[in-house]
């Protein structure tokens, strides 16, 4: 199979929030800010794996978005129900230590061995997005 994951797309509210979280608490480089009639789109990704990115998005950037799934999209987001993304530590419970330092970072779950076979920790972006922190071994 030649398929790879080369991008995966997270919305933002406030692109310096975000940005700033993404680079200066998870240390994730930037790779591309575009801007286009006052929305910003912004690709990000782990020094480590240059070939996989993350981009924040404007979620209403879409031509076709109505303005109740506008309402709805800010509503999940708010909550935090509307899009997460799974990273993973080599040692989870350094790692968690660095970003609860960090102001930016919001504290969902501390790091916890799970009963389906991993320890995993979550946080939150400053669009609500949930990040699981994963230890991998």
């Amino acid at each position: 199979m030649s398929l790879k994951i080369h991008q995966s797309m997270l919305p933002h509210a406030d692109p310096e929030a975000s940005l700033a979280f993404y680079r200066d608490a998870l240390g994730f480089e930037v790779r591309n800010d575009v801007g286009y009639e006052g929305l910003r789109w912004i690709t990000l990704g782990s020094p480590e794996q240059p070939d996989v990115s993350v981009v924040l998005y404007p979620p209403t950037a879409d031509p076709g978005i109505t303005e109740d799934e506008q309402r709805v999209v800010a509503e999940m987001m708010a909550k935090g129900t509307f899009a997460s993304i799974n990273l993973a530590a080599d040692d989870l419970d350094a790692e968690f230590a660095r970003l609860q330092a960090h102001d930016l970072v919001e504290v969902v779950q501390e790091p916890t061995d799970q009963p389906y076979g991993i320890r995993d920790a979550s946080i939150r972006d400053p669009a609500g997005n949930l990040i699981r922190l994963q230890q991998v071994a």
